[in-house]
């Protein structure tokens, strides 16, 4: 029976997690992996690739708007990005202006990601709470009660997609400068270690600054109020319950 109870419980650990993690996969994931494996698996010209690859993102952004009358945040930045690369590949002969292109779309969805933080919707949100969660049902409702009356809580969130955008405009500086100051054969492959610096740097300074401090206090949270429904002997929130309990009778009349 307690193998039986196990196994359901991680199903579920498991379904959650991809619940969490579905919006990031079809929002960024699909079109940006759409995007190379066109191009690179099956030798698709730049311009049917990014053509093709924006299906998704322009679907989600429509239907969001359709059902909801939302625009879907990331689906509709990750449509605009590919857009506008779609029109900078019509600029064609000079080869540092093609790789310095490249950048558009790392200043793209930085401008975008500092733009959700003043917002007060911080974009990187999405990718990051999964990972803090970790599908357990006493961490999500930690994290929802420490978003609603957390300030210390609230400006991490906000600091971790902060860390992202400014690192991916630096990525974007970088390239442009790189693009036009090394040789062109040098840029074909150190886009690629500038890329990866800065995603290191993102998840480094990102998880001191934002995610970790908030996992601490999502955890913290949990284990509060985890031990304030052992104590009462009932499920969590239980212990209130008990409080608000009136005296018995014989022991009101007594008093």
């Amino acid at each position: 029976m307690t193998n039986t109870g196990t196994t359901k419980g991680n199903g579920t650990n498991r379904r959650s997690v991809l619940r969490n993690f579905a919006p990031l996969l079809i929002d960024v994931a699909v079109p940006i992996g759409a995007y190379y494996l066109l191009k690179n698996g099956f030798g698709m010209s730049t311009l049917m690739a990014l053509a093709l690859s924006s299906i998704v993102p322009a679907v989600r952004t429509g239907w969001g708007v359709l059902k909801s009358r939302e625009v879907n945040g990331m689906a509709a930045l990750i449509l605009f990005v590919n857009v506008v690369s779609l029109l900078l590949s019509f600029v064609a002969g000079d080869p540092r202006l093609m790789i310095a292109k490249d950048s558009a779309v790392s200043s793209t969805i930085g401008i975008g990601i500092i733009v959700s933080v003043v917002l007060g919707k911080p974009m990187m949100t999405a990718g990051m709470k999964p990972w803090v969660v970790k599908g357990d049902a006493g961490r999500e409702a930690a994290w929802a009660r420490l978003h609603a009356g957390s300030a210390r809580f609230r400006r991490a969130e906000r600091m971790f997609s902060l860390v992202w955008g400014v690192v991916l405009l630096a990525e974007c500086v970088v390239r442009v400068v790189g693009a036009y100051t090394l040789a062109v054969d040098t840029m074909v492959w150190a886009g690629n270690v500038i890329m990866v610096v800065a995603m290191a740097l993102g998840f480094v300074v990102g998880g001191a600054l934002g995610a970790g401090p908030m996992a601490a206090m999502v955890v913290a949270e949990a284990k509060s109020e985890a031990g304030e429904g052992h104590r009462a002997g009932e499920v969590p929130g239980a212990r209130e319950l008990v409080r608000a309990e009136p005296a018995p009778a014989h022991l009101a009349t007594a008093r």
